[in-house]
């Protein structure tokens, strides 16, 4: 199976916005201009401005770890899904 360094799988997508909710909600600087006070919708705002700070690791089933390129992931992902997440 061919594993792209550009796309997230839907998991990864949810992990990483779970992780960054948790960051925020336990007082994380927010990297966006947001009016929202809800860590969920700043998080889902960084997500669509592709501000979120944390790296994508993949381990192979092969052992080889890959590090996903975040940015072009979270754009890939965007434009898959129509910019909803």
């Amino acid at each position: 199976m061919i594993w792209p360094k550009d796309k997230f799988t839907k998991f990864e997508v949810a992990r990483l916005l779970g992780a960054r909710t948790l960051q925020i909600a336990l007082g994380a600087p927010v990297l966006v201009k947001t009016d929202f006070a809800e860590p969920v919708l700043i998080t889902k705002q960084e997500f669509k401005e592709k501000m979120i700070p944390i790296t994508i690791k993949r381990k192979l089933p092969s052992e080889e770890e890959i590090i996903v390129e975040a940015k072009k992931a979270i754009a890939n992902w965007l434009d898959e899904h129509k910019g909803e997440i």
